[in-house]
């Protein structure tokens, strides 16, 4: 049996970063600061339709600019691998 579509990520930074490395969703404007102990969780697909990517949730990895960053990140699937 397949594990099904990503239905949540979650990501957890494990250090504050000096400067840069933040999370940002380009559909929604909004960037999200990497903070030790700070963990953000998002939806991968649409409520309605679950086999539907949830496009407002597009992200990118900024770069770091100073000092560096750890990150540990969980893949939340429909179904149990």
């Amino acid at each position: 049996r397949r594990s099904g579509v990503r239905i949540l990520t979650l990501f957890l930074y494990l250090n504050d970063v000096e400067e840069g490395g933040g999370t940002k969703f380009t559909n929604l404007d909004v960037t999200i600061t990497p903070k030790k102990g700070k963990a953000v969780i998002w939806p991968n697909v649409l409520d309605e339709i679950p086999s539907e990517r949830d496009e407002r949730m597009h992200h990118q990895a900024l770069p770091v600019e100073k000092g560096i960053k750890y990150g540990a990140n969980a893949w939340i699937h429909m179904r149990d691998y």
